[in-house]
């Protein structure tokens, strides 16, 4: 179990998960990014997972890891954040070892422990992925499965136009979380960068998805699903969904 955190020092720190874990945790409980789009299109990308050892890279205040355990699943989860260890320790009770480690560092766990990872909303906060993807490879059996979710880089091109695309570009955006103001700071970076790394550490891209939301979207939020997208599949561009193999 993780210990618990200190006190925040500042209302708004960048990227300083533990200052905003509560609001963070509660605003994307069930809204629309999060719980009608990202987590069902990655259990829709798992599939059966029954028996199956998935280890959540980054797994915030746990809703993942509890849904992944509903279907069967044997899990583990780390995040750099105290705070929201705290909150994931407190959702999912006793059984579910929980680590305090950075995807940015070696990681505490043996080779081919697992048998798939779940990379979501994590990497793109990190300019060089060579070192994480290597770690998230040592750590899967061969034929492993890296799920991965990050910020879609066409997006960033529609939000700042004059970018430059093809650059690994440092980029923040504000946000609020259940009132809480936040920073966050991201690295864009090409399809063809990400591809790229992905392949030179020793995985095999077997899906890239644009998945649509989750059914009961529309009807939860009827007017922001309208100015998204009047189509009927509810599918608008957010994050970019990766189902890699390890070789």
């Amino acid at each position: 179990m993780s210990s618990v955190a200190g006190e925040p020092a500042a209302p708004t720190v960048t990227n300083d998960y533990d200052d905003f874990a509560e609001a963070y945790a509660a605003e994307t409980e069930s809204n629309l990014l999060n719980g009608y789009y990202t987590r069902p299109a990655v259990l829709d990308l798992a599939g059966d997972v029954a028996g199956r050892r998935i280890l959540d890279a980054g797994c915030g205040a746990g809703p993942l890891l509890e849904a992944l355990r509903e279907r069967g699943a044997i899990v583990s989860g780390f995040d750099a954040s105290a705070k929201m260890l705290e909150l994931a320790a407190r959702r999912l009770g006793d059984g579910v070892p929980l680590v305090r480690a950075d995807l940015a560092g070696p990681l505490p766990y043996p080779d081919d422990a697992f048998d798939d990872v779940v990379a979501c909303l994590v990497l793109h906060y990190l300019e060089d992925w060579r070192a994480p993807l290597a770690e998230l490879r040592r750590v899967l059996v061969p034929g492993g499965r890296l799920i991965v979710v990050v910020y879609h880089p066409f997006v960033y091109k529609l939000l700042y136009r004059d970018a430059d695309y093809f650059g690994v570009t440092e980029f923040s955006e504000d946000y609020t979380f259940d009132g809480r103001p936040a920073v966050l700071t991201y690295w864009h970076r090409p399809l063809s960068a990400m591809t790229s790394a992905f392949t030179e550490a020793g995985f095999r891209i077997a899906v890239v998805s644009e998945p649509p939301a989750a059914p009961g979207a529309r009807e939860m939020f009827p007017e922001v699903m309208e100015k998204i997208d009047n189509s009927p599949t509810g599918t608008f561009l957010s994050f970019l969904f990766f189902v890699l193999e390890a070789a």
